[in-house]
């Protein structure tokens, strides 16, 4: 099974719910982990709350806050678009998602950011599948 790792700079937000929807939705084909370069006492627990509300997955539960340096060496790196410098992580294959960070804005924009993961991660779980990747 490949190891795919999503990443952020801080591991708080779009990484975090990216790990917890790739659990759901690419668990027979890839081990989800998410990691950054800093890490916060918690994951925003706005993106908690709404992973929460949309798949009856608590975060809190289940992950936390990780170094690039805590998750095992992985195959598929990918950037959750940092806006600065995305953490460099060595891969196989590496793409960025290019997501604006929420954080700070309504529970619509959490949610719009929890849809499109939702269909990258089933888009990434079909090419490796498909062995496209």
């Amino acid at each position: 099974m490949k190891k795919v790792a999503f990443i952020c700079v801080h591991n708080s937000c779009r990484s975090q719910m990216a790990e917890a929807l790739g659990k759901i939705y690419g668990a027979d084909v890839f081990e989800s982990y998410s990691a950054g370069t800093e890490t916060k006492p918690q994951i925003n627990q706005d993106a908690v709350r709404i992973i929460n509300d949309l798949y009856g997955v608590d975060m809190n539960e289940t992950q936390k806050s990780k170094l690039i340096t805590d998750i095992p060496k992985i195959d598929i790196a990918i950037k959750m678009g940092c806006n600065v410098v995305c953490p460099y992580l060595e891969a196989e294959h590496v793409e960025d998602w290019g997501l604006e960070d929420p954080t700070g804005k309504s529970d619509e924009e959490f949610i719009r950011t929890a849809k499109i993961i939702e269909e990258k991660v089933k888009d990434l779980a079909e090419r490796i599948k498909n062995n496209q990747i």
